[in-house]
């Protein structure tokens, strides 16, 4: 394929997945919140009892989908590989604090396009410090920042992650006792879309980036250091496509799917300054890993055991949020999730730094 038609087919996969996340709000899910891993990682953790936040409580079958997705693609096209021993425990780390930003934020960098989609221009800040924290991670690329090399791993180590997702799956099906669901009226947790259609809906967005690569800090990431637009072009026919379907909505429906402003968004602050820093620490965070919370999933769905363990050090991180106070909410961020982004940034860039001008033995 060359390079004319990935582009073609990474700006069709993003359209369909623009598409999709504006529908799964119109079907049930959160406003501007059709697609967010970072809420929905949370809302897992919630389920599982890691945090007792009862507004954000329930297992996610977008999320189940998005690994099966992944999973079964790379399958069919023999580039499942199981791999890892990249510096899992600072995975671990990093993805931990990339939590503690989105949840200053409120959303990872899919919800930040989907609130922009949705007229939040209290995302457009949140996209000024993902920048800018993109370019810090890239300084640190370019002075030789490595977590190292990754080793072939038995078969049965890439396939827990995914058998995970089906037990997730057969959790909420079931709905035992010991899961913890947000009761009806409670708050996003309450609201989702018919398990059936997220699970579809899950299951084609991981195929289709799995597919694609497609990753918002991959995309940014290229242009500057290749100048390269192909992966960036799936976001932006994510936002085009979701913008547009957000206006029919609304024409149709009457609905709230597209308000322009900063003020009563939907699961958002006005705090421009913690917006910003919010995804700064996002943005750095996400570099030093090599991909953004939705490509974390697929690469973990492909075999990618350092990224599965990422995801669950973004699940500790969300459980830690809502346990301690970090996390914000329509009120504004709390004093402790200032805290939280002021250590992560520090930390972050400590990893960063020791990863890149440490000395070889």
């Amino acid at each position: 394929m060359n390079g004319k038609q990935e582009k073609t087919e990474i700006i069709l996969a993003g359209s369909v997945i623009g598409i999709i996340a504006s529908l799964l709000v119109f079907l049930g899910n959160p406003e501007n919140m059709g697609f967010c891993i970072a809420c929905f990682l949370r809302d897992i953790s919630g389920a599982l009892g890691l945090h007792r936040a009862a507004a954000v409580q329930y297992l996610r079958p977008e999320i189940v989908g998005l690994v099966l997705g992944s999973f079964i693609l790379a399958l069919a096209r023999k580039e499942y590989s199981v791999r890892g021993g990249s510096s899992p425990m600072t995975r671990f780390v990093l993805g931990f604090f990339v939590m503690i930003g989105c949840l200053m934020f409120l959303g990872c960098p899919f919800r930040m396009i989907l609130r922009l989609a949705g007229g939040d221009l209290n995302a457009l800040l949140g996209l000024g410090g993902f920048v800018v924290g993109i370019l810090a991670g890239v300084w640190f690329l370019n002075r030789g920042y490595s977590l190292k090399r990754t080793y072939k791993l038995p078969q049965t180590e890439g396939m827990l992650f995914p058998a995970m997702q089906a037990v997730l799956l057969v959790l909420l099906i079931a709905a035992p006792s010991f899961i913890f669901f947000t009761e009806a009226g409670g708050g996003p947790g309450a609201k989702h879309a018919a398990i059936a259609v997220s699970l579809a809906a899950g299951l084609i967005v991981g195929a289709l980036a799995q597919k694609t690569r497609l990753c918002m800090v991959g995309g940014i990431r290229d242009i500057v250091l290749f100048r390269e637009t192909k992966l960036l072009s799936g976001f932006v026919a994510v936002f085009v496509l979701a913008l547009v379907s957000n206006l029919i909505l609304n024409a149709v429906s009457g609905g709230v799917f597209f308000k322009v402003g900063f003020a009563e968004q939907p699961v958002a602050h006005v705090d421009g300054l913690w917006n910003f820093l919010g995804m700064f620490l996002v943005g750095l965070g996400c570099v030093l890993l090599g991909g953004c919370p939705l490509r974390q999933l697929v690469l973990a769905g492909e075999g990618n055991t350092d990224s599965a363990i990422t995801v669950l050090g973004l699940m500790v991180g969300a459980a830690f949020c809502h346990n301690f106070g970090l996390a914000s909410s329509g009120a504004g961020p709390t004093a402790n999730g200032k805290i939280g982004v002021i250590v992560g940034i520090l930390v972050v860039a400590g990893i960063g730094a020791a990863n890149t001008f440490r000395k070889e033995n």
